[in-house]
C-alpha cells in the first residue's frame, strides 16, 4: 500500500494512535503522519504510506489552517483545557475580540508551550513537565498569516499559519494582550499540506482513497529516457529551468532530482522513490 492518505483525525487519539491502527488494518509497517496533531484536536492529519513516506522531507507545502476557541478565567500548564489549573483569575471582559485576533497578523517569536514535543538536550518539553523539572522557556519563528472571528461569544477563530504554530500559544498571548488568563478549547485543523477537511476520510471507513505523492511534491514531472538508469541513481543532463524535478516513467513515480550545482545541467538522485 503506497501514497498519500487523508484521515479526519477524532479527538482522543493521537497521531501515533492513528499511525497503529493503520498498520493493523493494512498489516504493513511503513506508514508516517506529515505533522503531529495533538490528541485532543481533530481534523486533517496527512499520512504518508509504504515508499510515500521517503518524501517527507521533501514537502514544501507545510501551511495550515485551524478552527479554534478560547477559555479565559484560568491558566494550565498545557494552554489548553485538557492540562492542569495552575492558576485563576476573574475575567476582564473589556477588549475587541476582532481587533486583538489582528495582533497577532505577522512574523513573531513566539513561546513554545511547556507541554509539547519540541526537545530541548535530547529531552522533549512535555517530559520536564511530567517529571516535575523547570521546563526551559523555548521560542520558535513563526508567521500568522490571517486570523478572523467566527463566534465572539464562543471566542471561537479561524488562523491560517506557517508550520510550527502553536495555536495554543495563540490563545494564551490572548489573554495577556486581554488582561486576562486564557488557554485553548477546542481545536480542529482545517487544512495541512494542502488537504482540506472536505477531503478527510474517516479513520474506521471500509476503504480509503490513497492520493499518489505528486499531491504533496508540488515538482514539474519530467519522463525517463532510460527509466533504468533513474532507478540505479544515475546522475543526468536536464535542459530544465527547475532546481528540482520529479522524474517519471509514465504514470508511475521514480525519483525526486535535483541540480548538482548551480548553473549546471547536470542533475543527481535526490531521493528514490519507487
Amino acid at each position: 500500500m503506497n501514497g498519500i492518505l487523508v484521515l479526519n483525525k477524532p479527538a482522543g487519539m493521537t497521531s501515533f494512535d492513528v499511525i497503529a491502527k493503520l498498520r493493523k488494518k493494512y498489516k504493513q509497517k511503513k506508514f508516517g503522519h506529515a505533522g503531529t496533531l495533538d490528541p485532543m484536536a481533530s481534523g486533517v492529519l496527512v499520512v504518508l504510506a509504504g515508499s510515500a513516506t521517503k518524501v517527507l522531507p521533501f514537502l514544501t507545502d507545510t501551511d495550515k489552517e485551524y478552527q479554534a476557541s478560547i477559555a479565559l478565567g484560568a491558566k494550565y500548564d498545557t494552554d489548553d483545557v485538557f492540562g492542569t489549573v495552575e492558576q485563576t483569575r476573574e475575567i476582564n471582559p473589556d477588549f475587541d475580540f476582532e481587533a486583538t485576533l489582528k495582533s497577532f497578523v505577522g512574523k513573531q517569536h513566539q513561546k513554545v508551550p511547556k507541554a509539547s514535543a519540541k526537545k530541548i538536550n535530547g529531552k522533549k518539553m512535555y517530559d520536564y513537565l511530567r517529571s516535575g523539572q523547570e521546563v526551559p522557556e523555548v521560542y520558535t519563528d513563526i508567521e500568522i498569516y490571517d486570523i478572523k472571528p467566527i463566534d465572539e461569544n464562543e471566542l471561537s477563530f479561524d488562523v491560517s499559519c506557517s508550520s510550527g504554530t502553536y495555536v495554543r500559544s495563540i490563545c494564551r498571548d490572548f489573554g495577556e494582550k486581554t488582561g486576562n488568563l486564557a488557554a485553548m478549547k477546542s481545536l480542529i485543523r482545517k487544512k495541512a499540506n494542502g488537504f482540506t477537511l472536505d477531503e478527510a476520510q474517516e479513520i474506521d471507513a471500509p476503504e480509503h482513497t490513497f492520493y499518489p505523492v505528486q499531491r504533496v511534491l508540488n515538482l514539474p514531472e519530467v519522463q525517463a529516457e532510460n527509466p533504468a538508469d533513474i532507478r540505479n541513481g544515475k546522475t543526468i543532463v536536464l535542459e530544465n529551468k527547475n532546481d528540482r524535478v520529479l522524474m517519471m516513467d509514465g504514470d508511475q513515480v521514480l525519483a525526486i532530482y535535483e541540480r548538482k550545482m548551480p548553473g549546471s545541467k547536470v542533475f543527481r538522485s535526490a531521493r528514490g522513490l519507487w
